[in-house]
């Protein structure tokens, strides 16, 4: 347990943090997870429209620093690229 003032401080600081950042990554993943089951269901428009939605989420999260950015952006680009491939079978 923290002896020092600053350290009680600290602490608290930390659990909010944590609060904060678990709320950030389960709306990430959930986004995410949103997409890849319209991809698997081979439904594009409804994969597009997912992708929309996520993709705030998912930059947010990095603005925020739940997430780092490059895993951000790798996330936008691969859905992205899963998404565009749909039209092309």
């Amino acid at each position: 347990m923290a002896n020092t003032k600053s350290a009680k401080k600290a602490a608290r600081q930390t659990t909010r943090r944590t609060a904060v950042n678990k709320t950030g990554r389960t709306r990430l993943k959930s986004s995410v997870r949103k997409v890849e089951e319209a991809i698997a269901s081979g439904n594009k428009e409804a994969a597009a429209a997912a992708l929309k939605e996520a993709e705030p989420f998912i930059v947010r999260a990095a603005q925020k620093g739940v997430v780092h950015r490059k895993l951000a952006s790798r996330k936008v680009s691969r859905l992205a690229k899963c998404v565009g491939a749909m039209g092309s079978s």
